[in-house]
């Protein structure tokens, strides 16, 4: 198969499914879904060897060139994130495949959605203009929000109503900005509008066009800050994680958070790489640095195991918002680039597996409450090393994946002096270690002796099997997230494709952790 084939049919191919699963007899509403976890590894291992032996990959479709026509561009960051869809996203469908059977009731309506989400992700991730990122955004969030109404508690009704409304304002935001600057410059396509954006940005204060063009920006930068759920924007995120079904909160952590922080890299390192953007940086880097001390404290004092996870999030997405202002320096921007893009990529792993751990322990336990995982060591011991071991990608210890991202980070702050920033880094990975502590030694409790002639706990609350289906897919992750640091290099070589225009060209590979 043809690299632009398989490129256009990571795409497709899940929105056809989610149509046959909705038009299928219930008996075999599985086919398509199992059809299209099969696919999307099978069509990247097809797209991969295309861009890391040729680098970026454009497909026009229907043959039309921007700015009217759409393009998809697979470059390796893209490539990257589709690898993430691919495998979290299929981890926890796999987990979700017990949980929300596709022959059930619910699951006439959980698995398209599921498949519409794929779908999403995919088309934002390979789009070049920004209103087709537009169009797969709110293709991910409109998902999103009823996947996290699919238990049908009214908590869980609560939390998608509110991640509706600002994802409504989020957009709302995003499409005027979008609306502006094609006012201004006469095209949506990211890459085409970076010299009318620098052109403009660089003119006079007073001009119209230079107003009409930081507005825009602005706009959507502050949408897209909403729905990645930066710090102080990050309202949505620990109800909504917190209520989803398991499977649903491991993507939301792994991939929907990370549609706007990918976006965010795509607006200020490809499109407006041309402007002075130090103030900007300063700011991203700040709100970023706000995010890992504000949730690493939240998560310490929640006394629930799916809102520590949560607060978790907000805290690991403020890393990746430092590489703003590590990227100014030439000589520590291609280390920062690489950093941000091995925390995207374990922190997607890790994060997954954890939430998978997190309900298979909730499964188990009979409660989420921490003081009620007493024993698990005992009664869970695949769904608690699983949560343990995603732990120590997240608090950066060596080998894992995490740890490789942080000390890339910490190699740029050092060769800048930028003191602010490491004691960041090193700040936020002693806190996420004092939470995933925290988690462990609650399970690692002897729960307390059952009075003379009182009954026993039911099996049925406490302590009871968990399905291999659901921790087995939390464990290959977060191996996976530790395995990461000790075969890393297809990982930068891959990052090291179509760079952005802000971190220059990527150094030799030889010799790099």
């Amino acid at each position: 198969m043809p690299s632009h084939d398989a490129l256009a049919l990571l795409v497709l191919a899940p929105l056809l499914a989610a149509c046959l699963t909705v038009l299928a007899p219930a008996a075999w509403r599985w086919l398509p879904v199992v059809g299209t976890l099969v696919a999307l590894p099978v069509l990247l291992a097809i797209l991969t060897p295309a861009v890391v032996g040729g680098g970026t990959l454009v497909l026009a479709l229907a043959g039309h060139a921007a700015p009217l026509g759409i393009h998809l561009r697979a470059d390796g960051l893209a490539l990257l994130m589709l690898w993430l869809v691919a495998l979290s996203g299929g981890a926890a469908a796999v987990a979700a495949l017990r949980s929300h059977p596709p022959a059930s009731p619910g699951g006439g309506y959980f698995w398209p959605l599921w498949l519409l989400l794929l779908a999403g992700l995919n088309a934002l991730f390979v789009s070049a203009d920004l209103f087709n990122v537009y169009v797969a955004i709110e293709l991910v969030s409109l998902s999103a929000i009823a996947l996290i109404a699919a238990g049908g508690q009214a908590d869980a009704l609560r939390a998608a109503m509110r991640y509706l409304l600002l994802a409504m304002l989020a957009s709302l935001a995003y499409l005027l900005g979008v609306a502006l600057l094609y006012a201004q410059h006469g095209s949506l396509d990211l890459y085409q509008l970076a010299a009318g954006v620098a052109q403009a940005g660089g003119g006079p204060a007073a001009t119209p066009a230079r107003a009409a063009t930081l507005t825009a920006l602005s706009l959507i930068t502050v949408a897209l800050l909403l729905k990645a759920a930066v710090f102080p924007l990050h309202m949505w995120l620990p109800q909504a994680h917190a209520q989803a079904p398991g499977p649903v909160s491991a993507v939301l952590s792994a991939l929907v958070v990370k549609t706007g922080v990918y976006l965010l890299y795509r607006l200020w390192l490809w499109t407006a790489a041309g402007l002075d953007t130090a103030a900007v940086a300063t700011l991203l880097g700040g709100l970023g640095a706000a995010a890992v001390v504000y949730g690493s404290l939240a998560a310490l004092v929640q006394v629930q195991i799916k809102r520590v996870v949560a607060y978790s999030t907000v805290a690991q997405l403020g890393y990746l918002m430092l590489v703003f202002p590590l990227v100014g320096d030439p000589r520590a921007a291609p280390g920062a680039w690489m950093g941000a893009g091995c925390q995207l990529f374990a922190h997607g792993l890790a994060k997954a597996g954890m939430f998978l751990a997190a309900a298979a322990l909730v499964h188990g336990m009979g409660s989420g409450r921490l003081d009620r995982l007493a024993g698990a060591d005992k009664s869970q011991p695949i769904s608690l090393f699983a949560f343990g071991l995603a732990g120590v990608s997240l608090m950066g210890l060596p080998p894992s994946g995490g740890f490789l991202a942080k000390w890339l980070l910490l190699e740029a702050a050092w060769m800048q002096r930028a003191w602010f920033w490491m004691a960041v880094l090193l700040l936020g990975s002693l806190l996420a270690a004092a939470y995933v502590y925290r988690v462990l030694a609650a399970a690692f409790v002897t729960p307390p002796a059952a009075a003379p002639g009182a009954a026993a706990p039911a099996q049925s609350s406490r302590g009871r099997p968990v399905p291999l289906s659901m921790s087995l897919p939390a464990l290959l992750l977060a191996m996976a997230s530790v395995a990461m640091g000790l075969w890393v290099e297809p990982l930068l070589e891959m990052l090291a494709i179509g760079p952005p225009p802000s971190v220059g060209p990527m150094p030799a590979l030889g010799g790099r952790p």
